[in-house]
C-alpha cells in the first residue's frame, strides 16, 4: 500500500481541471502541510497518540488546523467533530460538568451532565471531540490539570459537583505554543503531548484539497478507529525500540521514546503492514522533525604504508590570570587563519527577551524544551491562595458572552435580543424570556495582585539593583502578580524624553529580565515615568475594582529628573531645565499619595548618589512611599509613611 498521495484523480479532491487550477494558483500543500496531515491522522487512529503540540504556528492558522484535525475524526460525508476550546480562563466548572435548566412540574430544575471534556467518552460510534488550547503556556491550572489527567490515561475517573463517572478517554488534544515559551511549561505536561511538530513557516491550503492530499484509505481507517473500532493490530520489534533509543539519546526519558515507538507503529498500520521495522521508525522521526540519518561511518584505513607522523601544532600563547575569560579555553583547538582571511566573522545578532522590536527565537526541533532558559513555574498545577471578594465569575473584564449555565452574572442586554429573535415564533401575546434564552457574560481573567515597578536607569551606573529588587520579585511571583514596568532613561528608549512602560503577565516573562539590565542613556524622564505608573494603578484599580487585594509601587531611582513633564508631553525640550524635572515628579508623585491606601503599598529604592541625596526621600515622602536604601544597605530610613511590613530585604 502506498504511503503517498495517490496521483490519479480523486473525486473528493474534484475534477481534473480543479486541480490543474489549483496548482496554478499555488495551493498544492507543501512538505511541512503534509506532514501535518500524517500527524493528525495517525492521532485519529491510535488514542495513544491523541495529543498533537504544534510549536509556533501562526494564531490565524489554528482555526483551519482544528477543523482539518475535525474533518479526519468525522470522516467523509459526516458532520464534523465537536471543538472544545481551552484557555487562560477555563475552570473545572467549565470543564468537567454542565448544569442544565429543565422545566419540571413544580418549576425550572437543574441538572448535573458530563462536561465537554467527557461527554463523549461513553458514546462509539460518534466522533471524539477535538480539545484546542491556542497557547499552552498560558493554560488556566484547571485546563493543565484536565491535560495531565487525560492525555494518554486508558481510564480517567472524575468526581466532581455530585458526577461520578468512569471511562476512557476519547477526546483529542491539539495545541500551540511557543518554542521560546516551551521552558516555562512543566515537562510533566509537555511530555505527555505524544506527536510534537515545529510547525513555523506553515502555509495551508483549503481544507478539502489538504484532504484530497491523502490516500482515502487513511481517512476511513482514521475515522473508523475515532469512531471506537480497534485499528488492526501491529507489532513492534526489539530492532525498532533500539533504534529508538538511539535516535533521542540515552538521556531521553520513557514517555518521549514511547511516543515515537507508537508512532511508528500507527505509520505501519497506515501502510497496512503487521510489523513496524526500523524504516517506519525513521519516518515517524522525520515526521516530528528529527533527523533520522544515522552518521556516515569514518572508512576503513587502507593497508599501505605507514602513515606520516602528524605535523605538532603551533603553539598558542594561553592568558593568565584574571583575564581568563569563558570561552577562552577552546582557542588550542581553533585552527590558524590562511593568509587573507578576516580573523573574525560577523556573527548574526542575538536577541535578548521578547521585549519590542527582538524577534523571538525559534526552534525548529520537537523538543524546544531542552534548549530554553527560561525557568519553569513552581508548582503550576497548584492553584495560588487568593482571597475571594466576591463570586469569582464576577470579576474581570467582560469579553463576551454565552448561553447561561446558572443564574450568575447574565447578561440582559443578550438575553433580551436572543429572546426577541423568537418572539414571532412563540406567538404569545406578551414578549417570553425562556430558559433557552438566558445568556451570562466571559470575563477574562484578573489578576489579584499587581507589581508596578519604576526603572530609572540612569541612576544605576555599576550598582546591581538585583539584591535590592529581589524581595518585591520574589513576593509577585509567590503571590502570581501581574507585573508592570515603566522605563525612566533608557539607552534604547524610542523617544529619550519619554517613559516607555508595558504590562506582564507574571515576573517569568523574559521581558522583565531584560528590562532590569537595560544600558542608561542620557535623559531622565521620572515626572512622566511617576505619571505613567499612577495611570497604571489607577487603570488597575478602576477595572479591578474590589478585586484587587494589593498593589506595590517601587520606585528605583536617585531623583534628579532632568526631563520636564511637559517636554514628555509634546516631545520638544525648549529652553534651559534646571530643577522643573524634580519638581515636576513630586507633583506627579501627590496623585499616587491619595490612592486606597489600605491596598497599596509604596517603596523608594534609594540609589545612594550624591550630591542631593537627599531627593528620594522628599520623592517619597509626597509618594507616602518608605525608602528603602538599595545601595549597600538593606535597612530602611523609615521615611514617609510606614507600610507595617518593613522594607528591608531579609523580613520578606
Amino acid at each position: 500500500m502506498s504511503t503517498e498521495p495517490p496521483n490519479d484523480i480523486d473525486p473528493r479532491t474534484g475534477t481534473e481541471p480543479e486541480r490543474e487550477a489549483r496548482q496554478e494558483q499555488g495551493e498544492q500543500p507543501d512538505g511541512l502541510a503534509l506532514r501535518l496531515c500524517r500527524a493528525l491522522v495517525c492521532a485519529a487512529i491510535d488514542p495513544a497518540l491523541c495529543s498533537v503540540l504544534l510549536f509556533d504556528l501562526e494564531p490565524q492558522l489554528l482555526d483551519p488546523v482544528a477543523r482539518l484535525f475535525r474533518r479526519i475524526l468525522a470522516g467523509a460525508g459526516r458532520p464534523e467533530a465537536p471543538l472544545v476550546m481551552l484557555g487562560a480562563t477555563s475552570r473545572d466548572e467549565d470543564l468537567w460538568t454542565r448544569a442544565l435548566l429543565r422545566q419540571e412540574a413544580d418549576g425550572i430544575a437543574f441538572h448535573m451532565q458530563p462536561g465537554p471534556l467527557i461527554q463523549a467518552d461513553d458514546r462509539p460510534g460518534t466522533p471524539p471531540p477535538v480539545v484546542a488550547v491556542p497557547d499552552l503556556c498560558r493554560l488556566s491550572v484547571a485546563g493543565m490539570r484536565a491535560a495531565v489527567q487525560l492525555l494518554g490515561a486508558d481510564v480517567a475517573v472524575v468526581e466532581h459537583a455530585g458526577l461520578s463517572r468512569t471511562a476512557r478517554p476519547r477526546a483529542r488534544w491539539l495545541a500551540a505554543c511557543g518554542s521560546a515559551d516551551a521552558g516555562r511549561v512543566g515537562n510533566h505536561l509537555l511530555d505527555r503531548f505524544a506527536i510534537r511538530l515545529p510547525a513555523a513557516g506553515l502555509r495551508l491550503p483549503d481544507v478539502e484539497g489538504l484532504l484530497g492530499s491523502l490516500p482515502p484509505d487513511w481517512l476511513d481507517s482514521a475515522a473508523r478507529a475515532a469512531g471506537g473500532q480497534d485499528a488492526p493490530a501491529v507489532t513492534v520489534t526489539d530492532e525498532v525500540i533500539t533504534h529508538v533509543g538511539r535516535l533521542l539519546g540515552p538521556d531521553t526519558g520513557v514517555r518521549r521514546q514511547l511516543a515515537l515507538a507508537r508512532l511508528a507503529r500507527a505509520l505501519a498500520a497506515l501502510q497496512g503492514e503487521q510489523t513496524a521495522g526500523v524504516a517506519h521508525c525513521d519516518e515517524a522521526a522525520r515526521l516530528m522533525g528529527l533527523t533520522a540519518t544515522e552518521s556516515p561511518q569514518p572508512p576503513e584505513p587502507e593497508p599501505g604504508p605507514a602513515r606520516p607522523a602528524p605535523v605538532p601544532r603551533r603553539p598558542v600563547p594561553q592568558p593568565s590570570g584574571d583575564t581568563v575569560r569563558r570561552g577562552q579555553g577552546d582557542q588550542a583547538e581553533r585552527r590558524w587563519a590562511e593568509p587573507g582571511q578576516t580573523l573574525l566573522e560577523t556573527e548574526p545578532a542575538e536577541g535578548v527577551g521578547s521585549a519590542p522590536g527582538v524577534t523571538p527565537a525559534v526552534f525548529g526541533t520537537p523538543y524546544p524544551e531542552d534548549r530554553a532558559d527560561v525557568p519553569p513555574d513552581f508548582a503550576p498545577l497548584r492553584s495560588p491562595w487568593q482571597r475571594t471578594t466576591g463570586t469569582d465569575p464576577r470579576r474581570g473584564v467582560v469579553i463576551g458572552s454565552r448561553r447561561a449555565r446558572d443564574l450568575n452574572d447574565l447578561a440582559y442586554v443578550r438575553t433580551v435580543r436572543e429572546a426577541a429573535v423568537h418572539q414571532r415564533v412563540r406567538r404569545a401575546e406578551s414578549f417570553t424570556v425562556t430558559p433557552a434564552d438566558l445568556h451570562s457574560h466571559v470575563r477574562a481573567g484578573a489578576p489579584e495582585r499587581l507589581l508596578v515597578l519604576v526603572l530609572d536607569h540612569t541612576c544605576r551606573g555599576d550598582w546591581d539593583w538585583q539584591d535590592a529588587l529581589t524581595p518585591y520579585l520574589q513576593w509577585a511571583y509567590t503571590m502570581r502578580a501581574a507585573v508592570h514596568v515603566v522605563e525612566v532613561g533608557g539607552a534604547r528608549a524610542a523617544d529619550e524624553l519619554k517613559a516607555e512602560s508595558f504590562a506582564l503577565r507574571s515576573v517569568l516573562d523574559p521581558r522583565l529580565l531584560a528590562a532590569l539590565y537595560r544600558p542608561p542613556g542620557r535623559a531622565s524622564p521620572l515626572a512622566h515615568g511617576i505619571e505613567q505608573a499612577a495611570r497604571a494603578l489607577r487603570r488597575a484599580f478602576r477595572q479591578h475594582g474590589s478585586g484587587l487585594a494589593e498593589a506595590w509601587l517601587v520606585v528605583v531611582t536617585d531623583g534628579r529628573g532632568n526631563v520636564p513633564l511637559r517636554a514628555s508631553h509634546t516631545g520638544r525640550l525648549v529652553g534651559p531645565v534646571g530643577a522643573e524635572g524634580v519638581e515636576d515628579a513630586l507633583d506627579a508623585a501627590t496623585d499616587v499619595r491619595g490612592m486606597d491606601r489600605t491596598r497599596l503599598q509604596t517603596v523608594v529604592v534609594d540609589a545612594g548618589r550624591e550630591p542631593y541625596g537627599n531627593l528620594p526621600s522628599a520623592l517619597a515622602g509626597m509618594l507616602g512611599a518608605t525608602v528603602v536604601e538599595g545601595r549597600g544597605r538593606n535597612q530602611s530610613t523609615g521615611s514617609g509613611q510606614d507600610t507595617g511590613r518593613g522594607g528591608g530585604a531579609g523580613e520578606w
